[in-house]
């Protein structure tokens, strides 16, 4: 029987809980486990590394986003599956692969699913499965890391949203695949490689995780008013037609800003830059997806 392994973040709650996920291991697979517990996301890479050297094929990734994109970012170009346990706050990426918050089902998905070899994001050397960006949303999602996802969950992101939707802009500049794209004051980049991000917004209407491309988008809004016609339109229609938002796709994208500015990946902040370099890496993971998740590329 093949090894698989659980890089499990202590403080997450899914089902029954970690005992639970162990009885449903069990009832599954009758080979080597390994069982990793770590007190927060940034402890992930090591478990999942320690993971790979011992030879897992399949592992689960208890947890939210967080823990997925630490784990992902080491697992990138092998050949170990990854089976998502979603144990988070917004579990975009398991919404996005259609993984419900379902202890048994999706233990079930880890052990039978499809296996789908997709797409990853790199920014600045590191992978990222859901989303990246700077401004607006990174210092939306940094406030609500600072405590208030625990005490309010989803619902911390729209909080601080509000708070930082009259953020200012910051003269940028960006170049997709060598050519000068945009350049003006902006109040938010964002990268994606799915199209459902933060929130629920469907940023990217036409985004597909198997497809090659990285979809990008740059906000103009300022002020709450226009970042209010701005998500209203995100959440009721097409992105791109919004009349503060441009959107496109590229395979390689580089990002100026005048000052130091807020960047995150997939729902964890990363501090201030000034310049990222972001990529699209096609079929750089296997995740474990549903029968009739709609990707093409089975690995």
């Amino acid at each position: 029987m093949k090894t698989i392994a659980v890089v499990a973040h202590q403080k997450k709650t899914l089902g029954g809980g970690l005992d639970r996920l162990r009885s449903l291991l069990a009832e599954h697979h009758d080979g080597e486990l390994l069982w990793y517990e770590v007190p927060k996301s940034k402890k992930a890479p090591k478990a999942a590394k320690a993971a790979l050297d011992k030879g897992a094929e399949l592992v689960f990734v208890w947890g939210g986003d967080g823990t997925v994109q630490r784990c992902v970012d080491v697992l990138a170009g092998s050949k170990a599956a990854v089976a998502i346990l979603p144990a988070g706050t917004a579990n975009l990426l398991a919404r996005n692969l259609g993984v419900p918050a379902d202890l048994d089902e999706a233990v079930r998905i880890g052990f039978h699913g499809r296996r789908a070899r997709l797409d990853l994001g790199r920014l600045n050397g590191e992978h990222f499965a859901v989303m990246a960006g700077a401004g607006f949303d990174a210092e939306m999602i940094a406030d609500a890391d600072r405590g208030l996802k625990e005490r309010m969950g989803k619902l911390a992101y729209w909080w601080t949203g509000l708070r930082h939707a009259g953020s200012s802009v910051v003269a940028t500049s960006i170049d997709l695949d060598g050519e000068r794209w945009f350049e003006g004051d902006a109040s938010c980049v964002l990268f994606g490689n799915v199209g459902t991000v933060g929130g629920g917004i469907e940023a990217f209407d036409d985004a597909k995780p198997d497809d090659g491309w990285l979809e990008v988008g740059v906000s103009t809004a300022k002020g709450p008013i226009e970042w209010a016609r701005t998500l209203g339109q995100m959440s009721s229609g097409r992105s791109d037609e919004s009349p503060f938002l441009r959107i496109t796709r590229a395979r390689k994208v580089t990002v100026r800003f005048a000052a130091p500015t807020t960047y995150e990946m997939d729902g964890g902040a990363r501090g201030q830059a000034t310049k990222l370099k972001v990529k699209i890496v096609p079929k750089a993971i296997t995740f474990c997806v549903p029968d009739a998740a709609p990707f093409a590329k089975s690995a």
